[in-house]
């Protein structure tokens, strides 16, 4: 029953998200990243990985991916709050094809997802947009009044992603992601 209520409150999120998104961000912001019109992550921070995993495949059908532990975040560029942060959170993904399910479960202090799972608890915490320049749809948010508030690097170090403070606005986090061009 739980895992049936999260893909429930799942899709009420994301229909109040882009609902909110395509009514109030565009008539402040100027650039418009083309990678923003499309969500490829749902990520959910949870309290036990394993366990939300298991279900998760459950519904879904599929085996139950991979779960690691992030780098610290020295190693990662790790900026939460504007200082230099050591967090750490295990993760795993289910590919659906033209999303991604992202399930977090916060190991450390010093992270968006550690408050949010304080905060919140368990739930959505934001939409990731594959984004085609970060720096310019970044700069876009700041300016329209969503400050970053959490970045850092892929655990690959070929790419980045940039949380924005969108939540009161839109009842999620937006995250910018990019990858870094093929050398």
């Amino acid at each position: 029953m739980k895992t049936f209520r999260s893909v429930s409150v799942l899709i009420i999120i994301l229909s109040l998200a882009m609902s909110a998104w395509s009514q109030d961000v565009p008539k402040k912001m100027e650039y418009h990243d083309p990678g923003l019109k499309k969500v490829v992550q749902v990520a959910i921070v949870v309290k036990d990985i394993e366990a939300s995993s298991k279900l998760w495949a459950e519904l879904l059908g599929m085996p139950v991916p991979k779960i690691s532990t992030t780098r610290p975040g020295h190693e990662v560029s790790e900026i939460y709050r504007g200082k230099p942060s050591e967090g750490q959170v295990k993760l795993t993904f289910f590919n659906l094809g033209q999303v991604v399910i992202e399930l977090l479960q916060p190991v450390s202090e010093g992270t968006s997802w550690k408050e949010f799972l304080d905060k919140k608890g368990e739930g959505v915490q934001h939409l990731g947009f594959q984004v085609v320049d970060p720096e310019k749809a970044s700069a876009e948010l700041d300016k329209a009044g969503y400050p970053v508030f959490h970045k850092g690097r892929y655990d690959s170090l070929d790419g980045t992603y940039i949380y924005h403070d969108t939540h009161e606005a839109l009842g999620v986090v937006v995250e910018l992601l990019h990858s870094d061009p093929k050398k």
